[in-house]
């Protein structure tokens, strides 16, 4: 076996164990393929790597990847992508040491989420109408989108089996079919009720369905479909910025926090393995109090 084949069968490997094992998307698969694709092809316009390759080759391979001008976040995925599958063939006993140990990622500026106010959240939980079931099943997912966090994936793969609506409770399947029960608020579950007993049969017309949010043909409402109707329904309630389903999530959580609630509980609900993840929302909180006192108190100039 070549070098090439084995760093080849060495990719092949890992994604399948991210695949199989890990339950990761077909998304976050792809994302690893493209990425160690691309690490395959570096080596094989230089020259094939030693097996494994070492340290120094890697640092070069980033190194390219720097002067091809890539933003310092794409630079950061691969770099990610690197490490696991070394630290996958490592943990598996196909390598005795791990090349990639010593990688680093690229500082990066952090971006603060970007998230609603509470009046503009109302305006949009009233923009889908209440007379089409279309309406009644989007103001659902609205309603269930902002009181659980919930990833945009998450919300249109939902079963109908999910939601319990005696506990208070959904069941979601987050990253790497990873199971969290989230709590649901009073005013999500009568939004839920009522698209469950009058819109769904309606657009299900005596069809069966696991999903919970269907269209009119039937099937599960997509969540392209979802990202496209958000977009209407905020322009309709006056909010101009780019809304996509991540900015309720923020708006989720950045108002939990300002209402008092702890970070771990909203780790929990948010599905974050690490809760640095989470901590981004308690700047957004400190730069939203900070805004508040250079606006409202009387001596905030003089500072």
């Amino acid at each position: 076996m070549t070098n090439e084949d084995w760093l080849a069968c060495a990719i092949d490997a890992f994604l399948a164990h991210c695949r199989v094992e890990k339950g990761l998307s077909p998304r976050s698969v792809a994302s690893y393929r493209s990425d160690l694709n691309d690490l395959q092809a570096y080596f094989h316009r230089s020259g094939s790597p030693a097996t494994p390759p070492a340290a120094a080759a890697l640092e070069g391979y980033l190194s390219a990847c720097r002067q091809t001008g890539l933003a310092p976040r794409s630079i950061a995925r691969r770099t990610a992508s690197v490490r696991n599958l070394f630290r996958f063939l490592l943990r598996e006993g196909r390598i005795d040491h791990d090349p990639a140990s010593l990688l680093r990622a690229p500082r990066q500026w952090q971006n603060l989420p970007k998230y609603l106010t509470g009046g503009q959240i109302e305006d949009l939980l009233e923009a889908p109408p209440k007379d089409k079931p279309t309406g009644l099943r989007d103001r659902a997912m609205l309603e269930l989108l902002y009181a659980c966090g919930l990833r945009v994936s998450e919300l249109t793969g939902l079963p109908l089996s999910a939601v319990n609506a005696q506990l208070g409770f959904v069941r979601v399947s987050g990253k790497g079919g990873k199971q969290r029960m989230v709590p649901i608020g009073q005013r999500a579950l009568e939004a839920i009720s009522g698209y469950l007993n009058g819109a769904r049969p309606q657009l299900l017309k005596g069809r069966h369905s696991a999903a919970l949010f269907v269209t009119a043909r039937g099937g599960p409402l997509t969540r392209q479909a979802f990202w496209k109707q958000l977009n209407l329904y905020g322009l309709q309630a006056g909010i101009r910025q780019n809304l996509t389903p991540h900015v309720l999530r923020h708006s989720f959580a950045t108002h939990l926090l300002e209402g008092g609630a702890d970070l771990r509980s909203v780790q929990s609900m948010l599905g974050h393995a690490d809760i640095s993840t989470t901590q981004i929302y308690t700047h957004v909180v400190r730069a939203r109090l900070r805004s508040v006192v250079d606006q409202h108190h009387p001596r905030a100039a003089d500072r």
